[in-house]
């Protein structure tokens, strides 16, 4: 896989804030616009939606005598491990491609929403259907061998696509600053950054939650047992004390008319 995988590398440094793999995206996914108003920020939308799935974050530094702006292209960070994936309980509604792309079937999705909480990076949406939704990294262009419509749209080339492990090495040549490397077992979206990941809102260490371990290899695995437990009990009760019982009661009933 990790001869294959592909994934991003993001430049923050080569951001200018233009959003044109904000307009790309949603063109080649056919999403609809979202309405917003103006809330004193030049981020828009302030967060991703249904029909969002990659955004420009405005992150303001400002000092006594100047102002900075740090971007960051926010999406799905298609992990490799990926928390969303190890939490659903519909098989198929969260999958992997043979690039490592953590896709998503709409109508695999019972809107359970657990995905939600297990994502470190809060990506997933729910719109109006109440199904799923975020980058699924243009899955269809990529099995065409095309790159993903906001690498293609993004002017300065600070959204680069290709394989994963070539874009680390080229960054690391670089001698840029690395976010996601090997964090969870590895991002499918790499960022080179200028500052620390809370500087860009970013986890500096992300991990799935605990909770989710313990609903996926305690909880659940004891519910499930407790269940055909219960089932087995029954069915024990059945074969051993059942039908003696009803037998013992008919005879019984019998002696007691004679």
């Amino acid at each position: 896989m990790a001869e294959t995988r592909k994934g991003f590398l993001i430049d923050t440094t080569r951001c200018i804030g233009c959003r044109s793999c904000q307009v790309a995206c949603k063109q080649w996914n056919k999403l609809e616009a979202d309405k917003t108003a103006n809330q004193g920020s030049f981020e828009n939308p302030r967060d991703l939606t249904p029909n969002l799935y990659n955004r420009i974050r405005f992150v303001e530094q400002a000092d006594s005598n100047s102002v900075k702006w740090l971007f960051l292209n926010e999406r799905c960070m298609h992990c490799g491990d990926a928390g969303c994936m190890k939490v659903c309980p519909s098989p198929g509604a969260l999958y992997r491609t043979k690039e490592g792309i953590v896709a998503f079937n709409r109508e695999k999705c019972i809107s359970c929403k657990y995905c939600v909480s297990a994502c470190p990076f809060n990506i997933p949406r729910y719109g109006a259907d109440d199904k799923v939704s975020k980058c699924n990294l243009c899955g269809d262009r990529v099995a065409g061998g095309m790159p993903p419509a906001c690498a293609k749209a993004c002017p300065t080339q600070s959204i680069q696509f290709g394989n994963r492990s070539e874009l680390v090495a080229r960054a690391k040549a670089a001698k840029k600053s690395i976010y996601g490397e090997s964090d969870l077992m590895g991002l499918g979206v790499v960022y080179a950054l200028e500052g620390k990941p809370e500087q860009y809102g970013l986890p500096a260490k992300p991990s799935i939650p605990v909770s989710i371990f313990l609903w996926k290899d305690v909880i659940k695995p004891l519910g499930i047992l407790g269940f055909w437990g219960s089932v087995g009990a029954m069915l024990l009760h059945y074969v051993t004390i059942g039908p003696k019982k009803l037998e013992d009661e008919t005879n019984n009933k019998e002696g007691s008319h004679e």
